[in-house]
């Protein structure tokens, strides 16, 4: 209440005045009281709550609405992102990007995909980059971009890559090095030894694929990566074999908050990133509900 007070620049008994007001005018008690302490918010409070914060966000758009007519051309963009999409695939979306908007000013946040919808969410970014998670998050409206599989990847003269054809069952006899369960399509790796009656030695596992790719290279396992993380020119001393026939495909998505307003360079890096993501798909989406459906 105090911070509530200082923060609204009155004081704390006028805030408490306000809130009593409210909660007689709604006819319901919005916080759960101990004396004159409030202990915590009411199941009818949760739902007050949850319209108030959305009814901040669309104050927030009003203010946006001004600065898309009146500065078309500068700003700043937030885009929370995965560490895979973040060094592997954004960097030549950026470049132009940057090129084509010199007044806009790139924030990129890195987390995992719960993290990176919770930022958009939350209002900390414009735009969530991610495999996980987004499809799954009903407040976000969803856009497919693009299709990957996986690689395996060793030393030189690992075994595994003179397997032909490669099988699960070959990479289940080694130690294996690979992400976190909440990262770049683990479910699907998961779901693939699973259908076959494997339960691989998975010895480490991280969030990001350089590291994988560093612990491979200290021969302490087989990793089984990204194929956007590998690059034969960087990766000299690994060698790699596409895994794409063993595992289902995953799909990045961006998420954007529902009912947001998006600035006119924000469409304008959703179409560098995918260029059949147009303004018009993307407004097209965003009034059908937000589901890949259609697009």
């Amino acid at each position: 209440m105090s911070d509530a007070a200082d923060a609204l620049f009155t004081s704390q008994p006028g805030v408490s005045k306000q809130i009593r007001l409210l909660e007689a005018e709604l006819g319901v008690e919005i916080f759960a009281r101990h004396g004159k302490r409030l202990v915590a918010v009411t199941e009818p409070g949760r739902a007050v709550l949850a319209i108030a914060e959305r009814m901040l966000r669309d104050m927030d758009n009003l203010f946006q609405v001004g600065e898309e007519f009146s500065n078309e051309s500068a700003g700043t963009l937030s885009i929370a992102t995965t560490h895979t999409q973040a060094r592997y695939v954004l960097p030549g979306v950026v470049r132009d990007f940057m090129q084509h908007y010199p007044r806009v000013r790139l924030e990129l946040h890195q987390g995992n995909p719960r993290q990176v919808c919770d930022m958009v969410l939350g209002g900390t970014a414009d735009l969530a980059i991610a495999t996980e998670a987004i499809a799954d998050n009903p407040e976000l409206v969803t856009l497919p971009c693009y299709q990957w599989n996986r690689c395996i990847v060793a030393t030189p003269r690992h075994p595994i890559l003179r397997e032909q054809p490669l099988t699960l069952e070959a990479i289940a006899r080694y130690p294996l090095i690979t992400y976190d369960d909440a990262f770049t399509g683990r479910g699907q790796i998961n779901k693939a030894f699973l259908g076959r009656g494997l339960k691989p030695n998975v010895v480490l596992t991280a969030i990001d694929s350089d590291v994988i790719k560093k612990y491979v290279e200290m021969d302490l396992g087989v990793g089984i990566l990204a194929r956007m993380a590998y690059s034969a020119e960087e990766d000299r001393r690994l060698g790699m074999v596409d895994a794409s026939h063993l595992f289902e495909s995953s799909m990045t998505r961006i998420g954007i908050r529902r009912n947001a307003w998006l600035r006119g360079f924000v469409y304008a890096f959703i179409e560098l990133f995918v260029p059949s993501l147009t303004r018009h798909v993307v407004e097209m989406a965003r009034s059908g509900g937000g589901t890949d459906a259609g697009l």
